[in-house]
């Protein structure tokens, strides 16, 4: 398994949490389209250490509708996706910023290399998403940002 996959499962409650093992690309892939499970909400907020407030606005979901998936049943497949996004991110800025306090500000706080919008806003589309992946990037590697 590769090393961000392996950081992504873990954000998202691990083995444990999503009731399968995910080793490829192509297992990732069928647990999106199959719907994580509903505990899955629980582990991505504690991960990313974000309130259910900060999670609805970045997953442009509806706190009500969170609430109702957190207690029941399996996510729908946009859920999952957006879910997935927001781990791929979350482990990204931990790996990157190399401690998940400070990764947790910088996702939280506007920033100059992305217009001054918080990149944890911009991540519920995937130019968005992708934006966010790139300055985490150029943080990584040297450039400003």
């Amino acid at each position: 398994m590769s090393h961000e996959l392996e950081a992504v499962v873990a954000e998202l409650g691990g083995e444990k949490v999503l009731g399968r093992t995910l080793r490829t690309e192509s297992d990732l892939r069928s647990a999106i389209r199959e719907g994580f499970p509903q505990n899955v909400v629980g582990s991505v907020m504690n991960s990313a250490g974000l309130t259910l407030k900060e999670l609805s606005t970045t997953l442009d979901l509806s706190v009500r509708s969170l609430q109702r998936r957190r207690q029941q049943g399996r996510l729908a497949r946009y859920e999952s996706d957006r879910l997935y996004r927001l781990a791929r991110i979350v482990a990204l800025a931990k790996e990157y910023i190399g401690d998940a306090a400070a990764a947790a500000r910088w996702l939280k706080r506007p920033n100059r290399a992305l217009g001054g919008n918080v990149p944890l806003e911009m991540i519920d589309t995937e130019p968005g998403a992708r934006a966010v992946e790139n300055v985490l990037g150029r943080i990584a590697f040297g450039g400003v940002s």
